[in-house]
């Protein structure tokens, strides 16, 4: 299909690099010019959501666009720069720079007391480049390269306030662990390149590829270059899938995440959203026809495990933000759910839906924390302004805030005429279409999403009710009189940002039919043949929020009226998920711990062995040249200096010897005789 608009390939030419361009600027500009740093960025920002929405109208219904230039050239291959656009492109283009546009806005006031604000706006901006130039990139060595610049940037601003000691280990946390992923993806590129010798995506995943021309027979992965054996195949795809486990924060490399909210809450929004942690779920999704059936379970187990793991956390974590933290693991794990049973067009669709309601999530959070810290400061009070526990009855003093976090909830949930209602039934339908197929124990993947789902309700709800209903425990919990304490709206710069991020959640934006997953733009224009109706359209949808809806009534009456409490605190169950399944403290003991005591054993091995052979080698040689020097100076000088002592007295006895006396020729005549005549009788 055409595109809408007609726009040459030279003006998308020049639209892409506008739009990666304009916040590279920033990054610097916003350091130079300090004071003008909001803007700077805000100014480029602006200008990447123009260019994106130009690109979007260009290349969405159209064919892919590929343009490259060559960079490296070796002697079998050679590595390309360039930009790739296709419709997932110009879409996560589309969706990142909006959601960074909004959460900039945002910033201007939750940042602007900060002193640091001018190095947040440059970090913010480096971030929005890194994350815009990964979605670009035409081959999998450019994505790599931005895929470690998003880590990099997204550690300066997780650790931003880096007074923090916990922000600082959170940070440190974060760049570790995403490491251990990158090891994984490089590695995959690797036997990508050998195997095919190319990175090109669009040679390797688009139309008449090479991909697609490779083959596996009598054991051997096949293509136009190269043979090996079959196992390549899959762990080519499991290297990938390592790299976006650790950056989508999937299980076992999941509990970086929650640590990284020491960062600002506009951060976590951002990196919540459209950008750091779906960069897993795009690149698996840019790759997908490598992955071969057995690393598509792999996929789908790790997606369903985490996604209910993080979901039971969720539900006694008293932490706001913590509790977003591990909705969006679970969310991200619906993603990849959705990867393992072929379905990337729901995952796509779940992660553009999820970003909405997430970010407004995060930044509905953040009001609340900023004036939660307000307070804090005002009256010099000592409490977690993030704890839930302090708050309740904030609806009546910030109704538009409780609104918008309500909707995001309930797009959260899945609840009906929401976006995440469209989105997560997509996910649902084809998990039961996929177990439906395969059959036997594989019905257990519909079993836990369905739960997870019911979970998802349950702990988004309790946190709306312990926010927004009931009564304000700050006052209570602190012994001071409520009537000092005067909670109020968010202004304009916090405000509107949440009000646009609230339309989005919000089923009509993305289908003229709420109940309906066919009538959705951007998932029949992803996968066009599929959903395309059957029992389980109506079955899973039906049955998934009747309970939903059940579970949310029990969350408002145990949370907002207080008619009962489920008593649990004291039960290993709730410690078990109230200590994130101790799954930190598993690390610490299995490998953080031995890791440090086989650091310090080595530290001491090197100082005291290493380093002691070295220096007593030292010493030794040290004692040897002087042992030698002093042998030189007494030994062989000596002997030298002595025998030319010795012939120089000769020299001299001698030469006194001709001195021309007759008493001393006649003594030595006489001296001779005698020496003579003793030799005689001798011998």
């Amino acid at each position: 299909m055409d595109s809408i608009i007609n726009i040459s390939n030279q003006a998308v030419l020049i639209l892409a690099f506008l739009l990666i361009c304009a916040p590279l600027l920033s990054f610097f500009f916003s350091l130079i010019f300090k004071r003008f740093a909001s803007f700077i960025a805000i100014t480029a920002i602006s200008t990447s959501f123009i260019a994106a929405i130009a690109l979007f109208i260009k290349v969405w219904f159209a064919k892919t666009l590929h343009f490259s230039i060559p960079w490296i050239v070796f002697k079998n291959f050679d590595i390309r720069l360039g930009f790739l656009f296709n419709d997932l492109t110009v879409l996560m283009l589309l969706l990142i720079t909006l959601i960074a546009l909004l959460v900039h806005v945002y910033s201007v006031e939750y940042m602007g007391k900060d002193k640091l604000k001018p190095r947040y706006f440059a970090y913010l901006s480096l971030f929005c480049f890194s994350m815009l130039s990964l979605v670009l990139a035409d081959n999998l060595f450019l994505i790599y390269i931005f895929w470690e610049l998003v880590g990099f940037s997204s550690y300066l601003l997780i650790g931003f306030w880096f007074a923090k000691e916990q922000a600082v280990l959170a940070n440190k946390k974060a760049f570790i662990m995403n490491r251990l992923g990158d090891l994984g993806f490089l590695a995959g590129i690797m036997i990508m390149l050998s195997h095919f010798h190319t990175l090109d995506i669009d040679a390797l995943f688009g139309s008449g590829n090479l991909m697609a021309s490779s083959f596996i027979t009598n054991g051997m992965w096949v293509s136009p270059f190269n043979m090996m054996p079959d196992y390549w195949l899959t762990i080519a795809g499991l290297c990938f899938f390592a790299g976006a486990v650790a950056k989508s924060a999937q299980f076992p490399l999941h509990t970086w995440l929650p640590d990284a909210m020491e960062g600002p809450t506009a951060v976590s929004s951002l990196i919540h959203a459209a950008t750091m942690v779906a960069a897993g779920v795009f690149l698996l999704v840019r790759i997908a026809p490598l992955f071969n059936e057995t690393v598509l379970v792999v996929i789908a187990s790790i997606g369903v495990f985490t996604a209910f793991m993080a979901a039971t956390i969720a539900l006694t974590q008293n932490d706001i933000k913590r509790v977003l933290a591990f909705s969006t693991i679970s969310q991200l794990g619906f993603m990849m759910l959705a990867i393992g049973v072929g379905d990337e067009a729901s995952a796509i669709f779940h992660l553009v839906t999820h970003a909405f309601f997430k970010c407004l999530l995060f930044l509905g959070a953040g009001i609340i924390i900023h004036e939660l810290h307000h307070l804090k400061e005002k009256h010099q009070l000592q409490f977690d302004e993030q704890d839930m526990t302090f708050m309740g009855g904030l609806f009546k003093s910030m109704p538009i805030t409780a609104i918008v976090f309500i909707i995001a909830a309930m797009a959260l949930s899945g609840l009906p005429f929401t976006s995440g209602y469209l989105s997560k039934d997509a996910i649902l339908i084809s998990v039961f279409e996929w177990a439906d197929v395969k059959g036997g124990i594989f019905w257990i993947f519909p079993i836990i999403v369905s739960l997870t789902s019911w979970l998802t309700t349950f702990y988004i709800f309790r946190v709306v009710f312990k926010v927004f209903f009931g009564d304000f425990r700050l006052p209570q919990l602190l012994e001071l009189d409520h009537h000092q304490f005067h909670i109020h709206e968010a202004n304009a710069w916090l405000k509107y940002p949440v009000m646009v991020l609230a339309v989005f959640c919000l089923a009509f934006v993305f289908s003229y039919h709420p109940f309906s997953l066919e009538a959705s733009w951007l998932l029949h224009q992803l996968a066009p043949q599929q959903h395309i109706g059957g029992i389980y359209h109506i079955l899973v949808p039906v049955y998934i929020n009747i309970l939903s809806l059940g579970l949310l009534w029990i969350t408002y009456l145990a949370y907002a009226r207080n008619k009962f409490s489920f008593g649990l605190e004291q039960t290993w169950i709730f410690k078990f998920s109230y200590q994130q399944w101790y799954f930190n403290e598993i690390y610490n003991t299995t490998i953080v711990k031995p890791t440090l005591l086989k650091a310090k054993a080595y530290y001491w091995f090197d100082r005291n062995v290493i380093d002691g052979l070295v220096n007593s080698s030292a010493s030794a040689i040290l004692y040897i040249s002087s042992l030698a020097n002093w042998f030189d100076v007494h030994i062989i000088d000596g002997l030298v200096n002595g025998v030319a002592s010795v012939v120089e007295r000769l020299n001299i006895w001698f030469r006194n010897v001709q001195n021309g006396k007759v008493q001393h020729y006649i003594i030595w005549m006489l001296l001779i005789m005698i020496t003579f005549f003793i030799y005689l009788m001798i011998f």
